[in-house]
């Protein structure tokens, strides 16, 4: 039987599949376009006839895993209270990790790609203090604040999977359900018992606590109970 030529879309779709491997696995300087090809099972010629050089099909391969992962978030993050949004947010994160660990191995870790991830993460540090502002709002608390807090939660979800990226394949290593869980938690129950004017306790190593320290947001903060409008 006489194999199906492949459309134009169809090839170039193939080749990003085969580019987003290869330059995870051997980085930008690493990966050839002669490997790039002979992974392809096509010629060099083919190659440069879709992207013209190694620079551009790198630049394509990141493009679309920006558009993918971005895509994701906005979808998830746009509707809903503000816990949920969260949640699902984190969630999202973690399952393109999961389904796609080479688009996102090279989004983080090439420093060809780091600011394009920069942008990605500026972005959703905007949609995310735009939640945070007006839940702030709502709770008598500094609305202006709401960018800082919404930097350090981003912040704080994207290293966490960047070191699921690498845990998730070890025997002890967590599901995405249990690291979303632990992350929301921390996020959350932070939020959920903020004082109106934080300061620091500096002198508080110079004090001998009468009582360990307690950890947990405890029933006065169960989101349940009090939960931050949306």
């Amino acid at each position: 039987m006489t194999r199906r030529r492949m459309s134009t879309p169809e090839r170039r779709q193939q080749l990003l599949a085969v580019g987003r491997a290869t330059f995870a696995q051997l980085g930008f300087d690493g990966a050839s376009m002669e490997e790039l090809a002979a992974r392809a099972g096509v010629s060099k010629p083919v190659v440069y006839e879709h992207f013209g050089s190694k620079e551009v099909f790198y630049n394509a391969v990141v493009a679309e895993e920006m558009q993918r992962l971005e895509g994701v978030i906005a979808e998830v993050i746009s509707l809903g209270r503000a816990r949920v949004r969260i949640e699902r947010a984190v969630l999202a994160l973690l399952t393109y990790v999961e389904e796609n660990p080479d688009g996102f191995s090279i989004v983080v870790r090439d420093p060809a790609s780091t600011e394009g991830f920069k942008t990605l993460l500026g972005n959703a540090t905007g949609r995310v203090a735009h939640i945070l502002g007006q839940a702030f709002t709502r709770a008598n608390l500094d609305e202006s604040t709401a960018v800082l807090y919404a930097q350090a939660m981003v912040g704080m979800v994207s290293q966490t999977a960047q070191w699921w990226l690498d845990e998730r394949g070890t025997e002890d290593a967590p599901d995405k359900e249990t690291v979303a869980a632990h992350v929301v938690n921390l996020c959350w129950n932070g939020l959920a018992g903020m004082e109106v004017n934080p300061q620091l306790q500096s002198h508080a190593l110079e004090i001998e606590p009468e009582e360990g320290v307690r950890l947990g947001a405890g029933p006065d903060a169960d989101p349940a109970g009090r939960t931050l409008p949306s």
